[in-house]
């Protein structure tokens, strides 16, 4: 991989790349931001923007266009955690973590939905947060949508997978609607998942970063951070190992101190952090607690004429008709090497199913399971997480209402049959009586295949210090100067894809950083 800082249009001494480093060092800075997602890199502009000196920390390196690999497994092994293989144990769930500048942005599908407000009227109510309100929150959602361009996706760039949704939908007086993603000139290439060729995708690599540097913040990549280091109340830097790129290898060593610490490493990494510094941020107990999913669910449809999947935004259609149900329903599409983990069959059998593909949409749910939770805990070495997760019996139903929806609707769409991919129902399904089978059949949470990328909730906030890990601002109940700004801090599921709200508090969170500095 040639990466350099050159390659990506920032002059060299505001990025640094591994090969940048050749000796042991230490910097020093107003504030010191842990996590290049979407999260941190909102911190971390709007730090440098006020003025103040910015240290952003990324354990992956970059990516340019170039070194994108459309075939998915190897897309997955290069810029996911654990090769894109980590998942949790009790109930097995697969979740795909980013490692590279820029997060989960670069590899998601650029999904913006604001919650609606009885989501923060749950929040409010629940974990006394009197300022979390939608009303609050608005202005902050604005100025993220300004900057990021974020907009309903046009007609012109949905394909016909998309707008098949649509017609199901309409056909059973379903609400539906565009999704509002954060690009500029998508081409409707189907390729968010494995790193988007056009650069329309604003992923923070060619966003919120490359301001941040504008304005003097000086980003360090292939850095792994191993500790927070503390005095008192205050934290007062941290420090860790330089990695290579792919192969983990370790070299030189490195400390950042500053005036303000602010970890947005996400709601997997925070945690161990903390717990690997002496269990800092945790006289409430809740550090690595209440892990909680989107677990997500899928049927596809296969249509009478040529759908051509691959074409059009990988996810621009969606359903917020269920929401209160639990569930938020959306078009979807991956690559084909990621598409076979849901077809049936093996050999032969598996490949004549590919046949199919041209005439194949693939629409999910994403499920609200509030009563299934975990935890997130150090493995014996390194820095990876082992986590622990239980599905709910009760929200096994609302992962099976929303599996019915889902084939009603794609009956309704005019497809010919479907393939639910769940254990113990027909590989196959022609027909909507045949599909009711989801309401009468029992469906355990190991009968389904799902996966679920979109986490949180394991550094809560709480107005109650002995209840929750930060105030409703991000900063540490137990330190003056210590923030958290990734989705660890969300107390409860968001109902809607979580990117845009993490964003939206942490541009809060800037504000009252800016205002401490």
């Amino acid at each position: 991989m040639s990466v350099s800082a050159r390659t990506v249009g920032i002059a060299p001494e505001c990025l640094r790349v591994f090969t940048d480093y050749d000796a042991d060092f230490e910097l020093e800075a107003d504030a010191v931001v842990v996590g290049s997602g979407p999260c941190g890199a909102v911190v971390a502009h709007s730090l440098a923007e006020a003025g103040h000196s910015v240290v952003l920390l990324e354990e992956g390196p970059p990516f340019t266009p170039r070194d994108f690999e459309f075939e998915g497994s190897l897309s997955m092994a290069r810029t996911l955690r654990e090769g894109g293989l980590r998942s949790t144990s009790g109930t097995i769930l697969p979740t795909m973590q980013a490692i590279a500048l820029g997060g989960g942005s670069l590899v998601n599908s650029a999904i913006c939905v604001r919650p609606p407000e009885f989501v923060f009227e749950e929040w409010s109510n629940r974990f006394d947060l009197e300022h979390t309100t939608r009303e609050s929150l608005d202005p902050h959602f604005d100025a993220v949508a300004d900057f990021l361009g974020i907009a309903p996706t046009p007609d012109d760039v949905q394909g016909r997978r998309n707008l098949l949704m649509k017609e199901g939908c309409d056909a059973l007086g379903y609400s539906s609607e565009p999704i509002a993603r954060n690009v500029r000139g998508c081409r409707g290439s189907g390729e968010c998942f494995t790193g988007c060729r056009a650069r329309a995708k604003q992923s923070m690599d060619i966003s919120y970063i490359p301001e941040a540097m504008r304005h003097g913040a000086k980003v360090l990549t292939s850095v792994q951070v191993q500790g927070v280091l503390s005095d008192g109340r205050r934290a007062t830097g941290i420090e860790g190992q330089v990695v290579e790129p792919f192969t983990g290898a370790t070299s030189h060593r490195f400390r950042v101190k500053g005036k303000v610490v602010v970890l947005a490493a996400g709601c997997m990494a925070t945690p161990i952090l903390l717990q690997r510094s002496d269990d800092m941020a945790n006289k409430s107990g809740q550090v690595g607690n209440n892990l909680q999913f989107h677990p997500g669910v899928a049927i596809a449809g296969i249509f009478p004429d040529i759908v051509n999947p691959q074409f059009g935004a990988t996810q621009g259609y969606q359903s917020l008709e269920f929401l209160k149900d639990g569930f938020k329903l959306e078009s979807l599409w991956a690559p084909p090497a990621v598409a076979a983990v849901r077809m049936p069959g093996f050999g032969k059998a598996l490949l004549e199913r590919f046949a199919d593909l041209p005439y194949l949409a693939n629409w999910d749910a994403i499920g609200s399971t509030h009563r299934s939770v975990g935890t997130v805990r150090p493995r014996r070495r390194g820095l990876d997480p082992n986590l622990h997760w239980n599905l709910h019996p009760e929200d096994v139903k609302i992962l099976t209402h929303a599996l019915w929806v889902i084939a009603e609707i794609l009956f309704a769409a005019g497809a010919r049959k479907i393939i639910p991919g769940v254990i113990g129902l027909p590989a196959e399904m022609y027909s909507l009586d045949e599909a009711r089978v989801f309401q009468s059949h029992p469906i355990r949470a190991r009968d389904l295949v799902s996966a679920g990328n979109h986490a949180f909730c394991t550094t809560r906030m709480h107005g109650d210090a002995s209840m929750g890990v930060v105030n409703e601002f991000g900063r540490c109940h137990d330190f003056d100067n210590l923030y958290i700004t990734d989705t660890g801090i969300f107390p409860r599921c968001p109902s809607v894809n979580p990117m845009f709200t993490g964003m939206a508090l942490a541009h809060r969170a800037s504000q009252q950083i800016i205002d401490a500095l």
